[in-house]
């Protein structure tokens, strides 16, 4: 299957800054409205899914979308006119075809796509329960089986780097953070399952990063600290800027001058999480890297996190330039 990569120029606009988003690109299937998919829970923190081995589960609606965290936060930075371009690897497949036009159709540059020739494009079917939990069957695939050769950033011009996961392919990640410190491009880094597993390396990588963002739980895993205060006050001794969010408890983050400490932007019922870690890391840095306010960046972070979840599909609620937010709760100390 021949699968045609379109180049953008409109994000060589004077001053508008140029993020390159590195990682996963999958095909999602989502299929809901069904009554087998309810929650079964054991206590509130465990439940699940009871489907019955051998038996046939009706299901009222099924949803076809693009995800993977890379390119997600693309396409946020798209929509608020940054510019925007993707790096990661698909397959030769109608999955890799969608995610490619999906791109086309906002706007990102894909000029470094990849193809892999052994694997298929990473494809997750999740079943999704009315609370807007899920359950994902997940074939990682060429999303996650990355060759160096594919992972160059020499000749690319941009301004900062939105990396996630990169299947802990510590290597890779080592010769991205090389090459963008020579050239001068800022890092914002969500590290993944398989980069967390890697302290030593992590910790050596993190010189290089200008914005962390990771859950409670992962900052654990790099510092310790009880509160999210905590974790971020120890984080800021290894980069610049640190993000913990702590689910429905909200946000910690703080660029060392100031800590900000916000809750939910607002509460809206939940179709779908998928993509509202992605919608809230790269809503972050579309507004950081223009140069807004650790305050205003949280902010559309949040609004741009909560949009995402009122939909099913992670890219579908996630915000364009120009919209309207209002005020959430959040407290803003000087350090």
């Amino acid at each position: 299957m021949e699968v045609k990569i379109r180049q953008f120029h409109s994000a060589m606009k004077k001053n508008v800054p140029t993020i390159l988003s590195i990682g996963a690109a999958v095909q999602d299937v989502f299929l809901s409205q069904s009554d087998e998919f309810k929650a079964v829970c054991v206590n509130p923190e465990e439940c699940f899914m009871n489907l019955e081995l051998g038996a046939k589960a009706d299901v009222n609606r099924i949803t076809f979308s693009t995800g993977g965290g890379a390119t997600n936060a693309s396409v946020t930075f798209a929509r608020q006119g940054l510019g925007s371009i993707f790096m990661g690897t698909v397959g030769h497949d109608p999955a890799g075809q969608a995610v490619v036009d999906d791109l086309d159709k906002e706007n990102v540059d894909t000029r470094y796509l990849s193809y892999s020739k052994r694997y298929n494009t990473g494809y997750s079917t999740l079943l999704l329960a009315p609370t807007g939990e899920r359950t994902i069957l997940t074939y990682r695939g060429a999303s996650t089986h990355y060759s160096k050769k594919n992972f160059k950033i020499d000749d690319v011009d941009a301004d900062w780097l939105y990396v996630s996961s990169v299947a802990g392919q510590m290597d890779i990640l080592h010769d991205i953070f090389q090459t963008a410190k020579k050239k001068g491009i800022k890092i914002f880094w969500n590290p993944g399952k398989g980069e967390l597993e890697n302290e030593k390396q992590l910790k050596g990588l993190l010189e290089d990063v200008e914005v962390l963002s990771v859950n409670k739980e992962e900052m654990q895993q790099i510092v310790h600290g009880e509160t999210s205060e905590e974790l971020v006050r120890h984080g800021l001794s290894l980069v610049p800027v640190v993000i913990v969010s702590d689910g429905p408890n909200g946000v910690v983050a703080s660029d060392g001058k100031t800590m900000v400490s916000a809750g939910m932007y607002e509460d809206v019922k939940v179709i779908d999480r998928t993509g509202a870690g992605d919608a809230f890391g790269s809503g972050f840095l579309s507004q950081w890297a223009a140069g807004k306010s650790l305050k205003d960046s949280i902010i559309f972070a949040s609004a741009n996190s909560t949009s995402v979840v009122r939909y099913i599909g992670a890219k579908r609620g996630i915000l364009p330039a120009g919209v309207k937010l209002h005020d959430m709760p959040m407290k803003e100390v000087k350090l």
